[in-house]
């Protein structure tokens, strides 16, 4: 199922790519520790904001909708969100 925020967590993610790929080149070219360190603190924080917006996503479309379906889907909803937890 494609989301309205897909697009975004998508770029977010060719993000995280674009700088490991930057990572992968600067360690080949032997630059400093502090510019590879920088450089994978934004990789971290894009794959975690991708992983933020994924979950935001799912928990206000797909369990708000199941769990909105007069308590049916209710069960599956709160067990989605139970393995959801674990990657908060």
């Amino acid at each position: 199922m494609i989301h309205a925020s897909h697009p975004d967590i998508i770029a977010r993610l060719k993000r995280a790519h674009g700088h490991l790929a930057s990572v992968i080149q600067m360690i080949e070219a032997g630059r400093p520790c502090a510019d590879l360190a920088q450089q994978l603190h934004a990789v971290e924080k894009a794959i975690a904001g991708a992983k933020r917006e994924l979950i935001q996503d799912h928990i206000d479309h797909c369990l708000e909708d199941a769990a909105g379906q007069n308590g049916r889907g209710a069960k599956a909803a709160l067990a989605e969100f139970k393995t959801l937890t674990k990657y908060l």
